[in-house]
């Protein structure tokens, strides 16, 4: 072989290297850039993925909508908001303002107990019933049983007087209340079902459609409010009101006697 076939040869060979390096060189580079642009698009999917779940996190809830929302009144309310529910002969010359949360336990003791006794006493003449909701203990599991109930309670006073007291009984029954740590009440289908034992609200049609479509979830954060701001000192549920007085002074009445005792002392004074 010549020498300037020899050295042609050896160009060649380099050349060839060259341009196999070269092209290494841009498979190494386009494998940089996807790997730059794939990373780009992991870290704008976290931003975004976050920037999402932080403004989910920070919308409103159905609720805490519902505390500015328009209010619809269930029949048989007075006031602003329909936020005054007063029930009982108008003969009666005091009123027994109670507060009670749906979820409270010691509510429905009260109710399982004494409220038999409280109810003839309204039927009676004795005193009229002036009702207060509260829902406080939704806040201690981030629940929504007590104001769904409210709500429910609305749609029962809606109907009647009555039908709302016989649900209210339903509801703290022995039976049907749920344990303080259950938020069962924020099914609509369990509230239903209860409703179906009172014969007024019983496969009511109008009752439950405004059950499943929170008719009266406003009204449920209205009165809720009344509680929350009330000038009467009550801090927790059952509290007992006459007279501008509360006659529990936060202690327990799980006795008819003891029932008796603070209403007929509250209704010489």
């Amino acid at each position: 072989m010549s020498k300037r076939n020899s050295q042609a040869a050896k160009t060649a060979a380099r050349e060839r290297l060259r341009q196999e390096r070269e092209r290494q060189a841009k498979r190494a580079k386009a494998r940089r850039q996807a790997l730059v642009a794939g990373g780009l698009v992991v870290a704008l999917g976290v931003v975004f993925g976050v920037s999402y779940l932080v403004i989910q996190a920070n919308k409103p809830s159905h609720w805490e909508k519902m505390k500015t929302a328009k209010v619809v009144a269930p029949a048989h309310t007075e006031g602003t908001n329909g936020t005054t529910v007063v029930i009982g002969k108008a003969s009666a010359k005091k009123t027994l303002k109670m507060y009670e949360d749906p979820r409270c336990p010691v509510c429905a003791q009260f109710e399982q107990t004494v409220g038999p006794t409280l109810h003839k006493d309204i039927e009676d003449g004795k005193f009229k019933y002036q009702y207060v909701g509260a829902t406080f203990l939704d806040a201690h599991d981030n629940g929504e049983g007590s104001k769904n109930a409210l709500s429910a309670l609305g749609a029962a006073l809606n109907v009647s007087p009555e039908a709302f007291l016989d649900y209210k009984s339903a509801l703290y029954s022995t039976k049907w209340h749920p344990d303080e740590n259950d938020d069962k009440f924020k099914d609509d289908s369990y509230l239903i079902k209860i409703a179906d034992t009172v014969p007024a609200l019983k496969n009511n049609t109008t009752f439950q459609n405004a059950v499943k479509k929170g008719t009266y979830d406003a009204w449920a954060m209205a009165m809720s409010k009344q509680f929350d701001d009330n000038k009467d000192g009550v801090t927790g549920t059952p509290g007992f009101v006459m007279n501008g007085k509360q006659l529990n002074g936060g202690n327990m009445i799980t006795t008819v006697a003891d029932f008796n005792k603070i209403i007929d002392a509250a209704l010489k004074s």
